[in-house]
């Protein structure tokens, strides 16, 4: 079964984080999220405003990147990043790719950047410096989703 993996590294907005998850109850994704995060994901406050999707999706948590790495050493890591000079439609994507989100407020460490072959953006236009995560998210996936039929 397809699989698309959502990755997000230490994710600091709690709305971000719950419209993700509610993303991926709608669309079948996988959710794995590193901590340390910038709010708790135990909070009632933080279950009331993903409600009940988060019994519909499949969340699995990390306490830092090592360990997510170790138990997904096999699996293609993609980036998203503002710094990439290479657009996310103009990638293949592969079936259980794991798409890697950082940090609203920082990105991904340059240690990890520079680990990371594949990396892909979002076109903006020039004025704007970003999108937000979950938007992106969801752009992101979508293409994936597209070209792995899962439309169809």
């Amino acid at each position: 079964m397809l699989m698309i993996n959502i990755v997000l590294y230490k994710p600091d907005i709690p709305q971000n984080t719950a419209a993700i998850i509610r993303l991926s109850a709608c669309l079948n994704l996988k959710i794995h999220i590193i901590e340390p995060c910038g709010f708790n994901l135990d909070d009632s406050r933080f279950k009331r405003v993903v409600m009940d999707y988060i019994k519909l999706s499949q969340i699995i948590r990390y306490s830092d990147f090592e360990s997510f790495i170790n138990m997904n050493s096999k699996s293609r890591l993609i980036l998203m990043t503002t710094k990439s000079k290479k657009f996310y439609y103009d990638f293949k994507y592969k079936k259980n790719d794991f798409l890697l989100f950082g940090r609203e407020s920082a990105g991904v460490p340059d240690q990890i950047h520079k680990k990371i072959k594949n990396k892909l953006k979002v076109p903006l236009s020039g004025k704007a410096r970003s999108l937000n995560v979950a938007m992106t998210v969801a752009i992101v996936a979508s293409e994936d989703l597209k070209q792995n039929n899962f439309f169809k």
